[in-house]
């Protein structure tokens, strides 16, 4: 049985467990019911993109690539719907889909697999137009720890029978259940899109200007800001607000200019993103925190940031989707304990404007010198959830939230 030891790294925990190779879902729920029966630990897996988030698993003896269950199993194309094996990739996915001009609206910044990208609930900016995950979700076939094989939800959008199941699988890091198959809702690809930017730096004007954007006829399909920010006051920031429009192309026109007249003089429009549109959110293993605001306070979680940054004496990298209150921080070759500070700083502030602090990357070193999750409302009501879908503590123990 392999444990793992407190502070010991991501990447040696992979290494020590057995990985196998699952086919389809009743080997998937051969492998859980064997795993169970001897009280072995399993962490689900795909592309491996996102197996370092989070709390580092207290035991793995088993660790489930999931990477061969890819099979479409059926695309709806009138009928909007596709439904797909966890292991596929999305890029994969979406070059299918844009043969037929349809979309799965996801797109986080790494390239992970539907699995994956699910039970992390991880996203991109598209999520301001589209939903998150969750809300993409209709279905999903899944094995729960003791091997039992269970669906939920349905392959056509009207149907909302077992909705909820799959949404609280959603985000919980493979600690519930294992999902082997998801149906998706699509939506067809935009006719046309533009960007239009503007270079600022002040947290002030960055709230104000995104609040423009929010609150008028352009209807932004994402809102994205990002920042550099020096580890001194000596050193030089940068930033810049990007809104993306899609729609016919008479819309998209009309958005554009009105987009480009509410950000002022110096905006400019292009037909394709800016270069850190969807950039990757650190390398594994690097310094990457998640921090969650309402809307009404971007101004206040940016220049926590800032403070923070100065604070922790580290240079930091922001990107922000300012319509729906998400931001990554990224610490490039900042110290165990310097990553630490900053957390704890950006925590302090958070509490005054209800935002969330997650340290979801990062050195072992700086994962054991702080809550990595931070306070969770429902902290109670998630363990017991925990207790009904996994009591032997089989998926992942240990790497979401509270130590589940």
């Amino acid at each position: 049985m392999t444990t793992i030891r407190h502070g010991q790294s991501d990447q040696a925990w992979v290494g020590a467990a057995e990985r196998v190779h699952p086919e389809d879902t009743a080997q998937v729920a051969a492998i859980l019911a064997d795993a169970h029966r001897r009280g072995l630990a399993v962490v689900p897996t795909g592309a491996g993109t996102k197996l370092t988030w989070g709390t580092p698993p207290r035991r793995c003896d088993i660790l489930l690539d999931l990477s061969r269950l890819t099979e479409v199993v059926e695309h709806g194309v009138g009928e909007y719907v596709v439904v797909a094996g966890a292991g596929l990739r999305l890029s994969t996915l979406q070059t299918r889909l844009a043969e037929v001009g349809q979309q799965l609206a996801l797109d986080p910044a790494r390239d992970g697999t539907l699995g994956g990208i699910v039970a992390t609930g991880d996203n991109g900016p598209a999520r301001l137009l589209y939903g998150a995950p969750r809300d993409l979700v209709i279905g999903a076939t899944m094995v729960r720890a003791d091997g039992v094989i269970a669906k939920s939800g349905g392959k056509v959008v009207k149907n909302v029978a077992g909705y909820d199941l799959g949404k609280l699988l959603t985000g919980s890091y493979g600690t519930l259940a294992v999902l082997t198959t998801l149906a998706f809702r699509l939506h067809p690809v935009p006719q046309a899109r533009r960007w239009i930017s503007v270079a600022e730096t002040d947290p002030r004007r960055l709230a104000e200007l995104s609040q423009a954007l929010i609150h008028s006829t352009v209807v932004p399909a994402a809102l994205e800001v990002t920042r550099a920010v020096p580890s001194g006051p000596a050193g030089t920031r940068s930033g810049e607000l990007a809104v993306c429009v899609v729609g016919v192309e008479a819309g998209v026109a009309g958005c554009a200019q009105e987009a480009a007249r509410l950000l002022g003089s110096t905006a400019r429009l292009a037909d394709e993103p800016p270069p850190w549109w969807r950039a990757t959110p650190g390398a594994p293993g690097e310094p990457l925190v998640k921090l969650t605001f309402p809307l009404s306070r971007i101004e206040a979680a940016l220049a926590a940031v800032d403070a923070a940054a100065a604070d922790a004496g580290v240079a930091v990298a922001v990107r922000a989707s300012t319509g729906v209150g998400v931001a990554w921080v990224e610490a490039p070759g900042a110290e165990p304990e310097q990553v630490v500070r900053l957390v704890r700083r950006m925590r302090d502030a958070a509490t005054a404007y209800e935002g969330g602090v997650v340290l979801l990357d990062g050195p072992a070193a700086a994962k054991a010198g702080v809550d990595v999750w931070g306070p969770v409302h429902g902290l109670e009501l998630m363990r017991a959830v925990k207790d009904r879908f996994d009591p032997a503590g089989v998926l992942a123990p240990g790497r979401f939230v509270g130590g589940i």
